[in-house]
């Protein structure tokens, strides 16, 4: 018999910009300060795991690494995981696994990212791939033809074209992006998830309104005749950590906690890597297949928009529920901390749930490579 699983709860730190407020904070530490407040507000105290996702670290065991600076007993394992865009998720989808089978009663999963600290890497010498791309490299590869830093970059502008979006509908998208995001600011939707560290008191990418006049003027990644990807229209460089507690039925019972949101199903998908920014939605129509759910059936739909053309694909193909997708902004207004980005999208679709008595919600990632990653949750006490 396979065990429910519900979201205790979580938190999710500011995020900072590349070199701002986080620049001299080793991952490991932000990660640590942010599950001590998470073990204070929701009284617990060890869990049975801990999962962190983790993309560009140095290697190694940071979630390990994470748990032991947060003073969790050493008896309790804990492990890193990296799908790069989708690891923060990935690592809530195992979670789930552990939980639903029987092996764990309580795991905290999430994620932690610094790209202010990120090492360079560098091929040996015998490494063929020294002849094709800079030994010194900041991102893996990818896919068999992509070798250089750029990949994700150039995979979005290529599915930009596939799907011939054009520049002004890429624009249009973010700016509807950043003011979904700054009314939710103005209304502090978000603000009993967010935990200030170090000295943090907002995230660092809405330090300035975008108009449409800024994003038109915004400068062209690739300088090329038609390129659509631009810095506005393209998410930041980001630091951050987020964490939830997921926890069996029968624990939420025996300490007397509320059973309110539950993970139904987990879905991971591979996509054509040439086109990473399709992954997302693929995961979510292959698990609204499992559920015999349809898209109508979803309140809310929390995608990971590193750009704006995910928004613009998501809305055109499905125009009825285009007003459910990111309701409160997403990762171009926000941030997107790599590893950490699948639990602040979780956090965030926990509370438009919540506050806006949603039913149904999914939390999805395209990440490199071609890989979707995709959960779905239901609120029991939602009407909508």
């Amino acid at each position: 018999m396979t065990n429910r699983v519900f979201i205790l709860g979580g938190l999710r730190t500011h995020i900072g910009i590349r070199n701002g407020i986080f620049k001299n904070v080793l991952p490991e530490k932000l990660g640590a300060a942010l599950i001590k407040e998470i073990k204070r507000k929701y009284f617990v105290e060890n869990p049975d795991l801990l999962i962190c996702g983790n993309a560009i670290g140095p290697g190694g065991n940071i979630g390990r690494l994470t748990l032991l600076n947060a003073g969790i007993s050493d008896n309790v394992p804990a492990f890193t995981v990296d799908t790069q865009c989708a690891s923060g998720l990935t690592a809530i989808d195992i979670a789930y696994s552990k939980i639903a089978s029987g092996q764990c009663e309580l795991v905290f999963a999430g994620g932690i990212e610094s790209t202010s600290l990120q090492p360079y890497r560098e091929y040996n010498e015998n490494d063929p791939r020294t002849k094709l791309r800079n030994p010194k490299f900041t991102a893996a590869q990818f896919s068999p033809s992509e070798y250089e830093d750029d990949a994700m970059l150039s995979g979005a502008e290529k599915t930009a074209k596939l799907l011939n979006i054009s520049k002004k509908e890429a624009d249009m998208a973010a700016l509807e992006c950043y003011q979904n995001a700054y009314k939710a600011r103005e209304k502090n939707l978000l603000g009993n998830i967010i935990c200030p560290l170090f000295s943090s008191t907002r995230d660092e990418v809405m330090r300035r309104k975008f108009t449409e006049k800024l994003l038109e003027r915004a400068p062209l990644i690739f300088n090329q005749n038609g390129s659509v990807l631009t810095s506005a229209n393209s998410c930041t460089i980001n630091d951050g950590a987020a964490f939830v507690i997921l926890a069996s039925e029968n624990w939420m019972k025996q300490n007397k906690r509320e059973c309110e949101i539950e993970l139904l199903s987990t879905m991971m998908k591979g996509t054509n890597p040439e086109y990473p920014p399709l992954a997302a939605d693929f995961a979510t129509l292959n698990i609204l297949n499992e559920c015999n759910l349809k898209y109508k059936n979803i309140f809310a739909f929390e995608y990971n928009e590193s750009f704006s053309i995910i928004r613009v694909h998501f809305q055109k193909e499905h125009k009825e529920e285009k007003k459910r997708f990111n309701k409160w902004g997403g990762a171009l207004a926000y941030g997107h901390p790599y590893g950490a980005s699948g639990a602040i999208l979780m956090l965030h679709l926990q509370q438009i749930l919540k506050k806006e008595n949603g039913k149904y919600g999914i939390a999805a990632i395209p990440a490199a490579g071609g890989i979707g990653q995709a959960i779905l949750v239901v609120n029991h006490k939602g009407k909508k």
